[in-house]
């Protein structure tokens, strides 16, 4: 039996797109009615949902619906890609073992929202991907899989960035089809 998937993302999109392009996305969730992925979704197809913390009274009030329309659509795994916020442990509880990250740096170095700049500005002449399963804490995750991106001396930090996300376009569906996902 096929796996379903859900991809969560909060503002482009780029890495829902690389993944769509390859697996049947089941759905996409975005806690921003102005993601850019919502229109991403539109064009290729795939139902996408949002959901804004502020409309709840509480972040387990706010899980707890998403969990419901999740379990509605039987989705098996959960893909965050460029989801900017924090799993709390409704969510995190009810997909346990079934929720990965991609994270634009090789942890456990530079965790947090900005592992790019952060790596850029601390001067290493690598940094990475990461795919890692979620847990409690930002970035803490078993890893799955990762990869070595090298900060080339002509680099800018936008032709670093790029080389970044091309990597994160690779890894991503190895990591998918590793894990038993069918490739369209």
């Amino acid at each position: 039996m096929a796996k379903k998937i859900a991809v969560f993302a909060s503002g482009n999109g780029s890495n829902f797109q690389v993944i769509a392009e390859q697996f049947k996305v089941e759905l996409v969730f975005s806690d921003r009615r102005d993601a850019y992925v919502l229109e991403r979704a539109q064009k290729l197809g795939v139902r996408a949902v949002t959901f804004e913390l502020k409309e709840f009274e509480t972040k387990a009030a706010y899980e707890k619906e998403i969990v419901q329309f999740l379990d509605k659509h039987d989705i098996d795994l959960i893909c965050l890609a460029g989801y900017m916020k924090i799993v709390g442990p409704t969510l995190l509880a009810a997909y346990e073992g079934r929720m990965i990250n991609i994270h634009p740096a090789y942890l456990p170095e530079f965790s947090g929202a900005h592992g790019i700049s952060d790596a850029w500005q601390a001067g290493v002449d690598q940094s990475g991907v990461t795919v890692h399963w979620v847990d409690s804490g930002i970035d803490t995750g078993q890893i799955i899989k990762q990869v070595r991106v090298p900060r080339l001396q002509e680099d800018s930090i936008e032709s670093f960035e790029a080389r970044i996300h091309e990597a994160e376009y690779k890894l991503y569906p190895e990591v998918l089809i590793s894990l038993g996902v069918d490739k369209l």
